[in-house]
């Protein structure tokens, strides 16, 4: 059996030098890969909060993404009871987008009514979105074929283009009235920062 040799320090010479060396190898080509997983996550985080990153203010902003809730539950309505697999696919997909818009209204815009004096507004808000989520459990429990399915969603989209409305014609342009150029532009990309944070 052949002896390694050793350098000053003890160290094995030759072959543990070069298994060192792999290792460095294995090790630097892990950090990249995570990195370059950190940065598509980054990225698809970004491409998800863009269009109301880009929107201008919150308030079109919060517009749009209602708009893209509800051409989620077009598709969803546009299904028929054997398309179980494309409706569970598009409840996720409306329930992240939910859960996003939450977190931005939740976390930002309705402290921001309550601290404009609106804060029985901001409750109620607060207490639909808590149905809002009652609707999403019930719709992920119900059997995706069952024709009480299909009612229960456009009973939930019957719920929410209430909130919607309210939200949209009435709170949000009294907010946004009230408020300075500076701190509506505050306001945005406090929201934004919170919604990248979900995306």
């Amino acid at each position: 059996m052949p002896t390694m040799e050793r350098d000053s320090k003890g160290r094995f010479k030759g072959k543990a030098e070069g298994a060192g060396r792999h290792i460095g190898l294995i090790s630097a080509a892990a950090a990249g890969g995570a990195a370059i997983g950190l940065m598509a996550m980054v990225g698809r985080k970004a491409a998800v909060q863009a269009p109301s990153a880009l929107s201008g203010d919150w308030v079109k902003a919060l517009e749009n993404e209602h708009k893209a809730v509800f051409k989620l539950f077009d598709l969803i309505e546009n299904t028929d009871e054997r398309a179980t697999t494309r409706r569970s696919l598009h409840l996720a997909q409306l329930k992240h987008a939910l859960a996003k818009h939450d977190v931005e209204e939740g976390n930002v815009i309705y402290p921001a009514l309550r601290e404009a004096g609106m804060t029985e507004e901001a409750d109620q808000l607060t207490r639909e979105h808590g149905y809002i989520k009652q609707y999403l459990y019930e719709l992920e429990t119900m059997p995706y074929a069952s024709p009480e399915w299909i009612a229960k969603l456009r009973k939930f989209r019957t719920d929410l283009e209430k909130h919607v409305a309210e939200e949209e014609n009435t709170l949000f342009p009294k907010l946004y009235e009230q408020l300075s150029e500076e701190k509506n532009r505050k306001l945005g990309v406090t929201m934004n920062k919170e919604g990248f944070k979900v995306a």
